[in-house]
């Protein structure tokens, strides 16, 4: 494992306040992790710094072909002080499978789990307390070669910053209202759905745009070929308690392996709930929306965890989930997922690994 290089801030900022809304995604700690990867070399110089701005060359190729990758975990702080992370192995995991599609050099694991740990040791005072609060981690990679060929890079930069943050929808724990998308499409097997790369997206953009500026959340995508079966929302899975049976899109090279999915479908089989991961049409869905058997859906993720979803809308048609409001299933996993992140329920899986 390489030593990390540390050099601490002499301009501190101040942190944020209990009375002020950490608003997703808005600030940033004091510090940064960067290591360098050079071809030949392999990865190499790891250091954390003082937060500032990156210099690349205008030709570098992350600017032209989009190669790089990007990952999304957090940290909490007990009520008795501990530090932990929620599953990170999981999430490097899901790192170097998106470095193998995008030909990104993988990131020894030992290295990757000790930047992230001891980055947010350095800035562990920016952990936030608040109910719903939590310190979000976004470790990426960029081709920093400065060349004008398509090919992969022969250097990268790996980088981690540190954002504490709020719930990720304004509406918090609230239904959220989405909208199943039946112009546009995010991705299509054998290409990269289910890498976690920019490229899928910045594809969803023009669809979110469109969504929000009726009123809903979140996008929910149909598959690129058929463009009939559920795959996922903009950006969390998505669930669905059909007649007593919890339903989820099954993994199919387009559809991007979620940790806190995982988390679901163990947490559900655990609690007695029949299970399937299968295709799910919205034919499907729209008829059980309509008859009734459609009970609750929601959707899970890294930065909203879990987000139920009160209405759902389909070409002409909005359907309300049950009473529109949160199901039973969503409030315990929920409660359980967030009460084993915060350390109040026994981590009975070995899921959260303290920072020390």
């Amino acid at each position: 494992m390489l030593d990390i290089k540390i050099t601490k801030t002499t301009n501190p900022k101040p942190l944020p306040t209990e009375d002020n809304p950490l608003v997703f995604g808005t600030i940033f700690t004091d510090h940064m992790y960067v290591m360098e990867y050079t071809k030949g070399q392999g990865w190499h110089d790891p250091e954390i710094m003082p937060y500032q701005p990156i210099s690349l060359d205008p030709s570098a190729m992350v600017f032209h072909y989009g190669q790089e990758m990007f990952e999304g975990l957090k940290a909490y702080k007990t009520e008795d002080g501990r530090i932990l992370l929620f599953r990170p192995d999981k999430n490097i995991e899901r790192a170097n499978n998106s470095n193998k599609r995008l030909e990104i050099p993988k990131i020894p694991e030992d290295d990757f789990l000790n930047a992230i740990k001891t980055l947010v040791k350095v800035d562990a005072a920016w952990i936030p307390t608040k109910p719903g609060t939590s310190l979000y981690i976004r470790p990426f990679v960029i081709a920093t070669d400065p060349f004008l060929g398509v090919r992969p890079s022969d250097t990268y930069k790996f980088i981690i910053i540190l954002s504490p943050v709020g719930a990720y929808y304004p509406e918090g724990l609230n239904p959220v209202k989405i909208w199943i998308e039946d112009e546009y499409v995010r991705a299509v097997r054998g290409g990269i759905g289910e890498a976690k790369t920019g490229g899928n997206y910045v594809a969803s953009l023009a669809a979110q745009i469109k969504a929000h500026d009726e009123g809903y959340s979140q996008v929910l995508w149909l598959d690129g070929v058929e463009r009939k079966y559920i795959e996922e929302v903009g950006a969390m899975n998505i669930f669905f308690k059909i007649n007593g049976t919890v339903v989820t899109p099954m993994l199919n090279g387009s559809i991007l392996p979620g940790v806190t999915r995982n988390t679901c479908i163990q947490l559900c089989k655990e609690w007695g709930l029949p299970v399937e991961e299968r295709r799910i049409s919205v034919d499907e869905l729209v008829e059980a929306a309509k008859n009734g058997t459609l009970e609750e859906v929601w959707g899970s993720g890294t930065a909203a965890v879990i987000s139920p979803v009160g209405h759902l809308r389909y070409e002409n048609d909005v359907f309300q989930i049950a009473d529109g409001g949160i199901g039973e299933v969503s409030q315990k996993l929920y409660d359980t997922v967030t009460g084993i992140q915060l350390g109040k329920l026994e981590d009975k899986h070995g899921w959260t690994v303290e920072v020390k």
